[in-house]
């Protein structure tokens, strides 16, 4: 056999165990790359990583956990989710329908005591329950040294009952406090703490070790959590629970739903690798939360149970979401009929985030 004939023989083998990436997929590597170092050189604080199909082909952090003290960032950092929460907290209520404690079709009053009537589960699932906002309530109100839970968010709807903004299922419109109501709701139909529930059905099944619904104080104990830092006058970096009355993460710290649960890229790859079994729920009963909003007048909005939706004629579904917290920028994005994923932590709320998300998205849909 000649030379020529072994080497090419050799570099097959490469290919198709995985070890050498054909050229295509080594130039697009280099466009990562590229973009990631980008933002890098422009302050970007967080950790990017993209799948294909379970496996991880680009995984970079940049930044620092705590930008006071110097201490660099890893990609095995922990993070705050912020609203990639909600679709913890969707998964519960399908759990909870699946083993028959609750319908979609059952309304609010069935379980709440709350001023709010006429508002299924499903219109809390998907943002058309038209519930006034209870953070705003909360900021007016609440004092601002001790910390509220979902007990007290309700407590203060009732004593200030603040109107609808819409009739449930007129329109889409964000709701938090949606969210809230949904944590409570699982409460009530298991008589179980909800974050004893995440831990339980879906964190510690999955064995997702890094990640939890963490109390302040927890938080402390984790030496590899990073922090959400805002920018001081000076143009510093500073923790962002210094900016005490604008962090609501403080103030709320206790409320279950609509965020809350802190992880890293890798968990939340598990997670999204869990969602193509049945490890969790049947398959029927997940692709429920990946149909639009159907709204009084007949029309859809693509949104399901927690999930931002798109379609794509030549890639399929994509399903996303993303978080906003003080300093945190989150986002998870599956390419669902092509097994693709992209998760990208922020946890300095920098601009050049946005360019870097839709550079490496980019990249992954034409990854071969």
């Amino acid at each position: 056999m000649s030379l020529k004939i072994k080497l090419s023989f050799v570099f097959s083998l490469l290919f198709l165990t995985g070890i050498l990436l054909p050229y295509n997929g080594y130039g697009q590597t280099e466009n990562l790359r590229k973009a990631f170092d980008k933002a890098k050189n422009e302050e970007f604080s967080g950790v990017i990583l993209l799948a294909e199909q379970g496996g991880v082909f680009f995984e970079e952090a940049s930044g620092y956990r705590s930008f006071e003290e110097g201490v660099e960032l890893l990609p095995t950092d922990v993070f705050e989710m912020a609203s990639v929460s909600k679709q913890f907290t969707a998964m519960l209520v399908m759990m909870c329908k699946e083993k028959g404690l609750l319908k979609y079709e059952d309304q609010v009053q069935d379980f709440l005591d709350v001023p709010y009537a006429s508002i299924s589960v499903r219109q809390l699932l998907n943002h058309t329950s038209g519930l006034p906002d209870y953070q705003e309530i909360m900021d007016q109100h609440w004092d601002k040294t001790k910390v509220a839970s979902n007990e007290d968010i309700l407590e203060y709807l009732r004593e200030y009952q603040p109107p609808m903004l819409f009739q449930p299922g007129e329109k889409y419109e964000y709701s938090n406090t949606g969210y809230v109501f949904l944590a409570s709701i699982v409460e009530k139909v298991t008589e179980e703490d909800f974050i004893h529930l995440s831990r339980k059905w879906i964190f510690e099944k999955l064995e997702m070790q890094n990640t939890d619904i963490r109390t302040l104080e927890e938080k402390a104990q984790v030496k590899n959590f990073a922090a959400g830092h805002l920018q001081n006058e000076e143009g510093d970096y500073i923790n962002a629970n210094k900016f005490h009355d604008s962090d609501y993460t403080v103030w709320l710290g206790n409320r279950k739903g609509p965020g809350r649960v802190s992880s890293t890229a890798l968990d939340l790859l598990k997670w999204d690798q869990a969602l193509y079994t049945e490890q969790l729920i049947a398959k029927e009963t997940l692709e429920e939360a990946f149909q639009p909003a159907t709204l009084n007048d007949g029309s859809d909005y693509p949104y399901g149970f927690g999930w931002d939706l798109e379609w794509d004629d030549d890639l399929g579904k994509i399903v996303s979401h993303d978080g906003d917290n003080p300093g945190y920028r989150t986002k998870i994005i599956r390419l669902i009929d092509q097994q693709k994923t992209l998760i990208l932590l922020n946890n300095n709320a920098h601009p050049s985030k946005d360019r870097l998300l839709e550079e490496s998205l980019e990249i992954l849909k034409n990854w071969d």
